[in-house]
């Protein structure tokens, strides 16, 4: 039987003066970077639990937790693939992928195909199942003022 199934995620993470700043897995600013445990990849991370949700897994926070030493630093991007072989391995496969991204700074306009393209590429989908929006907060509250970038990401599966 065909199991039809969607899943939502959201992240927030605050920025601070660093090494460089990664969104979808690719590097968007080389002055800024997130406060997080991890890369603090926000688009990976609301991509991560909308997957795990879709499949009826548990949220990012318990299958990769910030109290583990092994996950500091880490790539969002490794943890991305991991999820991906758990879906497989459950016999799901993506239908798509929508996200919205909220940051005054670093503008991500320029860096948007390459992101699709590397999002595309580690899910193993073609580049018309995932699509990104990126938004501004006109200045408004911690985002407007450029201290902190979210996103929100929903995507459907299939079984």
């Amino acid at each position: 039987m065909l199991k039809i199934r969607s899943g939502i995620g959201y992240d927030i993470h605050s920025l601070k003066r660093g090494k460089g700043l990664y969104i979808g897995g690719i590097k968007v600013s080389d002055e800024l970077t997130f406060v997080a445990h991890s890369d603090g990849d926000v688009l990976i991370h609301a991509l991560i639990d909308s997957l795990l949700g879709a499949i009826g897994e548990e949220d990012i926070g318990e299958k990769f937790p910030d109290s583990d030493e092994k996950y500091k630093d880490i790539s969002s991007v490794k943890l991305l693939k991991e999820v991906n072989s758990l879906l497989k391995k459950k016999n799901f496969e993506i239908i798509n992928i929508d996200s919205v991204i909220i940051a005054q700074k670093p503008p991500l306009s320029k860096f948007k195909s390459k992101i699709i393209e590397n999002i595309s590429s580690i899910l193993n989908i073609s580049t018309d199942r995932f699509n990104m929006k990126a938004k501004t907060r006109e200045g408004l509250g911690d985002i407007g003022r450029g201290e902190a970038i979210e996103c929100y990401c929903i995507c459907m599966v299939r079984s």
